[in-house]
């Protein structure tokens, strides 16, 4: 079985009516709750300075904190694919999947999310921020690497081992939210696509902004498709993009794509 796995995003869209009424439960709604419990008591000032944000931001997640309650309606949540909206999400574009690409999806992307460890893409989801990389003390530990343990590698495996065939987990978070997925407990392949950018003349790298754009670009190739072998990836082009054999690893896939950048 394939799964993927993506980071979520800092910026949410609220106001863009769902394209589905489709909708399922978080699975971590009591860690979820626990924690926002523990971030009620924070201060706005406190918060800014937790999350390094600015002063409006701090008010603004204070607020969503002081509001959030452990359930979940479309009234006042969103579907978490629809939800996100960033550099990510801009080449998923969620939006215009049919609704048997995003219920294919259901069974084959997770994004894994610092408050409410892991999403799946129909999962109802209240408006919050919280990166998975803030070392913040909790009951478990020092941070919330701490927090969720391996709570979220016990999930994937037990997901992955449902499916048939290879339990592969292609990689397209970030290597802040990778920290979250307990290694040692996972069990499964891990494959790592990286995206680079250049010409044979300058040489290729990766470009931060095109790189998350070319994540999300693969993950909706993977849906629509209905990719279900990891042999399969290596035929991924959207956006200029091709498999280089001869600069990929065993686990690590390289994808390039011949555009000058500065």
């Amino acid at each position: 079985m394939l799964l993927m796995v993506l980071s979520p995003a800092k910026s949410l869209d609220y106001t863009t009516p769902p394209t589905t009424a489709a909708a399922t439960q978080p699975q971590f709604v009591k860690q979820a709750k626990a924690l926002v419990d523990g971030l009620r008591k924070q201060t706005p000032q406190q918060l800014g300075a937790l999350m390094g944000i600015s002063d409006k931001l701090a008010a603004l997640n204070a607020a969503r904190f002081a509001e959030w309650k452990p359930s979940f309606t479309p009234q006042e949540s969103k579907q978490a694919v629809l939800a996100f909206n960033g550099d990510v999400y801009e080449g998923l574009d969620a939006p215009s999947l049919s609704e048997a690409d995003l219920h294919w999806a259901q069974q084959h992307l997770r994004i894994l999310s610092g408050l409410y460890g892991l999403l799946r893409p129909l999962d109802l989801m209240r408006p919050y921020r919280l990166e998975m990389g803030t070392t913040w003390p909790n009951a478990k530990g020092k941070d919330l690497y701490a927090y969720w343990g391996r709570q979220i590698a016990d999930t994937l495996s037990t997901e992955l081992a449902a499916g048939q065939g290879e339990p592969v987990l292609v990689n397209l978070a970030s290597d802040e939210y990778f920290r979250s997925v307990d290694r040692k407990a996972l069990k499964a392949r891990v494959v790592q696509p990286v995206f680079q950018d250049g010409t044979p003349q300058t040489g290729y790298k990766v470009v931060s902004f095109y790189a998350k754009r070319a994540r999300g670009l693969m993950a909706r190739h993977v849906i629509v498709n209905r990719l279900t072998g990891i042999e399969q990836l290596k035929g991924f082009t959207s956006d200029g993009y091709r498999f280089v054999p001869e600069a990929s690893k065993a686990d690590q896939w390289v994808f390039r794509r011949d555009k000058a950048v500065g």
